[in-house]
C-alpha cells in the first residue's frame, strides 16, 4: 500500500473516532501522535489538521451535493471519507483530483457500505464540478 493511501486511512480513521466521540479531531489526532507505533504520517496530520481548520465549509459542500442525504444521516466512515477528500480536493494541490477521488472511493469499498463506493464518488464529483473552475 502506498504511503500516501496508509495516511488516507489514518486520517479516516481519527476522523471517524473523532465523529464517533463528539471529540475534536485535532486533539484526537495528538493522541494518536502520542502514542502510535507506527508513528502518523505527516500527511494523515496535514488532512485531520486540513479538515478541522476548513470544518464548516466542508460540510456546508458536503450537506449541499449529498443529495437525499443531510450529513447526520450518512454512515458514519462515509462523512470521514467525504470530509477528508474536499479537503484534499479543494485545498491540497499537490495532488491529483482523480487521484483523490479514486482513492475515497476505494476507502470507502473497503470500509464502508456496497452503495458508498458510487455514492461517495458522486458527491465528490459534483462538489469538484461546483467548486474547481475548469480551464478553458
Amino acid at each position: 500500500m502506498a504511503a500516501r493511501t496508509k495516511a488516507r486511512k489514518r486520517a479516516v480513521d481519527v476522523l471517524y473516532a473523532a465523529d464517533l466521540r463528539r471529540a475534536d479531531p485535532v486533539e484526537m489526532l495528538r493522541e494518536r501522535v502520542a502514542h502510535a507505533n507506527p508513528p502518523v504520517p505527516e500527511h494523515a496530520v496535514r488532512l485531520v489538521e486540513g479538515v478541522a481548520a476548513h470544518a464548516g465549509r466542508i460540510d456546508e459542500l458536503i450537506e449541499q451535493h449529498a443529495r437525499g442525504w443531510s450529513l447526520e444521516r450518512l454512515p458514519d466512515v462515509d462523512r470521514a471519507i467525504l470530509r477528508m477528500a474536499v479537503f484534499e480536493l479543494l485545498w491540497a494541490d499537490d495532488v491529483p483530483d482523480a487521484v483523490v477521488i479514486d482513492e475515497a472511493v476505494e476507502l470507502a469499498r473497503a470500509l464502508s457500505t456496497d452503495e458508498s463506493p458510487a455514492y461517495v464518488n458522486g458527491v465528490l464529483g459534483a462538489i469538484l464540478d461546483a467548486e474547481v473552475p475548469t480551464s478553458s
